[in-house]
């Protein structure tokens, strides 16, 4: 990002929604130009979005910190390498502290509808609250993992106990001594669990399909390095290159029958042998996909905690919750009085329940009915000045999401260029543009290790790959350095300014 200043009285008023990394990158960037018209929306009651939201036991990054971080604001004092979830959101909260974004925060305020308004050329921000904003451009940064799925199973409103999604957690409810079931055994599951075993009396695992999990190497930084990181010039950016090419090279593991995706599956073979002694259990842990069909786990102490005495592994499947606890399709009835999901998130419905409606009133869940798509992740046709952050196909597999939130707010950065070139107008993608953009990355997704028949969150309930960025990330970078010139249809709107406020009436 470079500084540049504007006149002030020029410029866009912008709505962000979500202070989660995708708002407070962008806001950071509105500030750094010399933008202050723009309004950060937030539903919870502070910043840090799915950092503030899981809180669960053992909650941490898979990303190494100094890579989990943006670029223009490195962190010389993260702990350890994988930084765990109250040292992720004091780094989200210093950095809104840090480019002066208090101001600009609107908390516990959910915006529950955007209305395009062809005749003004705004955006129309209605809010659970009853407030009604005006906006030229709205960006949303709600992302990809901000609503908790939980299963329809039969029953479940039946039972006599106590429920929660692990990023709800529950802190009040005490598990000590507790008949615990948990459902799901992927990202959150693997951290969360290790860390209730010891303390539940009896803890069972349901599990629908086993994960490729790699044991988690997290030393803590030493106080020596921290100081070479404060005070040594150039030291925290060379490492955070160091870690960005690592990682990168990862990308070879996402496509199909690939070398390094055996190798990683060797790997992980010979870490479950080397921690589950037991042949059934573990022929239970051995999953039955590539590695990176689904996101692939770190984990030094899920394997372990599997061993305990009160835990036990459940692979049957679940028929129905009854008010005692869960019954599974063999008929066998597990009592417990604590059920926690950890089940993830509804990831292909982006922006729900968000009502959007663009050009001409058409819906923008009624566009994406077979799924969501996006020019880069950023826009959608027919629905101009609405740019996303963390959009479709921009989740990565390999990589720090962070990375590509920082390419789609310069991209972002760059439209808002082009508008201040010629005063007040709007920027619609072409429907042509988008659609080639669409059908030569569903052609590039043939090739990746997700479509190799397994069922993951990276896809939508038509089969369609509506997550994923099929790329390596330095393609991402390349590909929005700078918005090109016909890929959006600008259109002048002549009407007198007016700062960033609640329209009147």
């Amino acid at each position: 990002m470079t500084d540049q200043r504007v006149d002030s009285s020029a410029t866009p008023r912008v709505a962000i929604l979500g202070a989660g990394a995708g708002g407070l990158c962008m806001a950071i960037a509105l500030r750094r130009r010399g933008i202050d018209s723009f309004v950060i929306f937030e539903k919870a009651d502070g910043v840090g979005g799915t950092w503030r939201d899981n809180t669960y036991p053992g909650a941490c990054c898979d990303a190494k910190s100094h890579l989990y971080s943006y670029s223009f604001e490195p962190w010389p004092e993260w702990s350890q390498h994988f930084a765990a979830q109250p040292e992720i959101l004091e780094y989200f909260e210093h950095c809104a502290d840090a480019h002066g974004l208090r101001d600009h925060l609107r908390c516990n305020t959910e915006v529950t509808a955007l209305t395009w308004e062809e005749e003004t050329g705004e955006w129309m921000l209605d809010t659970r609250s009853g407030e009604r904003w005006r906006f030229d451009i709205v960006v949303s940064g709600l992302g990809q993992l901000n609503r908790p799925y939980i299963p329809d199973i039969e029953g479940l409103e039946t039972f006599q106990g106590t429920t929660f999604h692990s990023a709800r957690w529950d802190h009040s409810h005490d598990l000590t001594g507790r008949r615990v079931a948990v459902i799901g055994n992927a990202a959150s599951g693997v951290q969360f669990i290790p860390q209730i075993a010891p303390q539940v009396a009896q803890l069972h695992v349901y599990q629908r399909s086993a994960n490729w999990i790699l044991p988690r190497i997290n030393p803590p930084y030493s106080e020596r390095t921290k100081r070479v990181f404060r005070e040594v010039p150039g030291a925290m950016r060379l490492y955070r290159a160091f870690l960005y090419a690592s990682y990168e090279s990862r990308f070879a593991m996402m496509r199909r029958d690939s070398r390094l995706g055996r190798l990683i599956e060797r790997l992980a073979e010979r870490y479950l042998e080397s921690v589950i002694d037991d042949p059934e259990l573990r022929e239970a842990l051995t999953p039955d996909f590539p590695a990176g069909c689904k996101r692939l786990l770190i984990s030094s102490d899920y394997y372990p905690a599997l061993t305990r005495d009160n835990v036990e592994l459940v692979t049957t499947p679940i028929e129905r919750i009854a008010p005692e606890g869960i019954v599974t399709a063999d008929g066998v009835v597990r009592g417990v009085d604590t059920i926690i999901f950890g089940t993830g998130f509804d990831t292909t419905h982006f922006l729900a329940p968000l009502v959007v409606k663009g050009r001409d009133g058409r819906s923008l869940e009624e566009v994406w009915r077979e799924g969501a798509e996006a020019y880069l992740g950023i826009a959608v046709s027919g629905f101009p000045n609405l740019f996303m952050l963390y959009g479709p196909n921009t989740n990565l597999g390999h990589n720090s999401i962070i990375f590509m939130i920082e390419c789609q707010v310069h991209y972002i950065m760059r439209l808002i260029d082009r508008m201040l070139q010629v005063g007040r107008s709007n920027l619609d993608v072409r429907a042509e543009v988008m659609a080639d953009y669409n059908r030569e990355l569903q052609r590039a997704m043939h090739e990746m290790v997700w479509e190799s028949g397994c069922k993951s969150w990276y896809k939508n309930e038509f089969g369609k790959v509506t997550n994923n960025w099929p790329h390596t990330t330095v393609r991402y970078w390349v590909r929005t350095r700078r918005p090109a010139r016909d890929a959006f249809e600008q259109r002048r709107v002549f009407r007198s300014g007016d700062p960033a406020g609640r329209a009147q009436g």
